[in-house]
């Protein structure tokens, strides 16, 4: 169980190294209802803006423990169509990721009886990577090394009613080496599946349970993330409870972190709040993970097309 567990730690570890490269990390931040960041083909789906800044904080007690910003904006533009901005700073260690992604989402209508629609996103990626070598402690002088790089993501969205499953391909592009050593991963595709129902139990309340199933193509690993979330009506909003339940496919059922959030909308404005527990052996070595979401929703008329209107209570 000792060596799962070491191996478990080295994963993650190589995980986020990775991503601090290429892509923003994948938390529990699509939790805070904003599924945008894990697929742009949602951008546009509802009757308006909406806005979600994100403060992820890994391993407090850690020194240099991974640290992670976001903003994201997105919005109906058209009838059919919808666009995001997202906004990243990520910091682990010596190394820090900045960058910015564009999104495009294009719906359709695949039924005039049901509320059956297929939606179509397109994400373009900018991004900065940096080591920061001040401190290092060899004879040997290495200077700072930062790297501009591109990407773009894909995505499909099929909605049924209350379902919804959505396919994603991050970073279609293999990265070109220059200035790291052999071992540094070329391909840096990562492939996800999200996929979540919700159930209307009465007039003012629903329960969301929800599944995120994320590939790496380069390490051949995977994860899952199980979700459950309920929701209550309240004056001019929402109150909302839940727990992310996170596991290596590899090691089935045995979990990695257990998350419990919650969050409140009132009238235009959102916070959420989630505190995520690791049960390996960095358990022993921090007091968790904690997540924070501000957010601001402007709601404009409702769409004319049925494909860009939410087909759930909130």
């Amino acid at each position: 169980m000792k060596k799962y567990s070491v191996i478990t730690i080295l994963f993650l570890m190589t995980v986020k190294m990775w991503g601090q490269e290429v892509d923003l990390p994948q938390y529990i931040n699509h939790m805070a209802d904003n599924p945008f960041l894990i697929s742009p083909s949602y951008a546009g789906i509802g009757s308006g803006l909406q806005v979600r800044l994100n403060g992820v904080s890994q391993w407090i007690g850690v020194k240099d423990a991974p640290d992670t910003q976001s903003l994201t904006v997105e919005a109906r533009l058209a009838e059919r169509f919808g666009g995001g901005l997202t906004l990243f700073n990520d910091r682990n260690g010596f190394t820090t990721q900045k960058g910015a992604r564009l999104s495009l989402a294009s719906h359709l209508i695949l039924s005039d009886v049901y509320d059956s629609f297929l939606s179509f996103g397109l994400s373009y990626s900018f991004i900065q990577f940096n080591i920061n070598t001040d401190q290092n402690n060899t004879p040997q002088v290495v200077p700072n090394l930062a790297l501009n790089s591109s990407n773009f993501d894909i995505s499909m969205l099929y909605r049924f009613g209350r379902f919804a499953i959505s396919g994603n391909v991050v970073n279609l592009l293999d990265k070109k080496i220059d200035n790291f050593s052999t071992g540094e991963p070329e391909v840096l595709r990562r492939y996800s599946v999200y996929t979540n129902y919700n159930f209307r139990i009465n007039r003012d309340t629903e329960l969301e349970p929800s599944a995120f199933v994320e590939y790496f193509e380069a390490s051949g690993r995977s994860r899952t993330d199980m979700n459950v979330k309920l929701r209550k009506r309240i004056r001019d909003g929402y109150v909302w409870g839940g727990v992310s339940y996170t596991f290596l496919n590899d090691q089935f059922f045995t979990p990695n972190a257990i998350a419990p959030l919650f969050g409140i909308k009132k009238d235009k404005f959102y916070i959420s709040y989630g505190f995520s527990i690791t049960t390996n052996e960095v358990i022993g070595f921090n007091n968790g993970t904690h997540m924070v979401t501000l957010g601001f929703d402007y709601d404009r008329r409702p769409s004319l097309a049925r494909c860009t209107r939410k087909m759930i209570m909130f």
